[in-house]
């Protein structure tokens, strides 16, 4: 299993239209199969969209968008409907997809890797958002949003050697603790921000250290002396997947054969002109 689905005329059931069949010159006929076929193809799509929203806990625009539909041909009566990968810094969705059908771990993301490879993350776990989540740092869909990501990466130097340019400095960092400050002109007094922040690990008890009263992961520390702590991104122990989604399941919620078969039966007729 591939993570796709392939339609061919070989799965027709054309009795109902056998006699047009034959009454249609052979580019005709293999136009209409073309049509139907990609009529299909479009079908399986949609209802492949559709399970996905109601199977999936929030599934992104990008997953949602990824079945791709290789259309048939005059000379190829062949459709395909299968995740496509659409470029960029996003994981291939079919990789996604495979693993919502197989079930099994679930695969290290690349923020994942980066904490992990700076040892940072340690091994047999992976990231979670907290219930409540960080302000401004979710995307609304259970994920951390690219730019805040591209932070807390930068802010704990986790980017590789390709990156390792945009990994934060300690000066940077003290800028960011204490981005404004509070003060009064006549005074010349300037006061700690209480908008800045710090983020810092905890490995709870997995490790015996100061901030070991903290459940593992990265923490934000805000206002005046640190007195308001979040949690942003636990590290929970590493997850798995249940198989929730096949081809083959979406195959028979579109009912493939029966589609298949009416649309051929209209195109036939509509190129026959009857």
């Amino acid at each position: 299993m591939n993570g796709g689905i392939q339609l061919s005329a070989a799965m027709l059931n054309t009795e109902a239209v056998s006699q047009l069949l034959r009454d249609m010159a052979g580019p005709k006929a293999r136009g209409a199969y073309v049509k139907a076929l990609n009529d299909t193809g479009f079908h399986v799509r949609k209802v492949w969209q559709e399970e996905m929203r109601s199977k999936f806990d929030r599934v992104t625009p990008y997953i949602e968008r990824s079945p791709r539909v290789v259309r048939a041909t005059p000379d190829n009566l062949e459709v395909t409907i299968e995740p496509a990968y659409m470029g960029g810094k996003g994981i291939d969705p079919q990789k996604i997809l495979q693993a919502q059908t197989r079930g099994g771990a679930r695969r290290d993301k690349r923020s994942e890797a980066a904490l992990r490879r700076v040892g940072l993350l340690p091994a047999g776990y992976q990231t979670a958002i907290p219930k409540t989540p960080y302000p401004g740092s979710d995307d609304g869909r259970g994920n951390l949003r690219g730019p805040f990501l591209a932070q807390l990466i930068s802010y704990f130097q986790a980017f590789g050697e390709q990156g390792y340019r945009a990994n934060m400095t300690d000066k940077r960092k003290k800028k960011l603790q204490n981005q404004q400050g509070i003060g009064y002109i006549t005074t010349k007094k300037v006061y700690k921000t209480t908008l800045g922040v710090r983020f810092f690990i905890s490995m709870g008890r997995l490790r015996d250290t100061q901030a070991s009263h903290f459940a593992p992961g990265i923490w934000a520390a805000k206002g005046l002396h640190d007195v308001e702590v979040q949690p942003v991104l636990m590290f929970v122990k590493a997850g798995s997947y249940q198989p929730r989604l096949s081809p083959d399941d979406v195959a028979k919620a579109a009912d493939v054969q029966n589609y298949l078969d009416r649309r051929v039966r209209y195109r036939v007729r509509q190129a026959a002109g009857v």
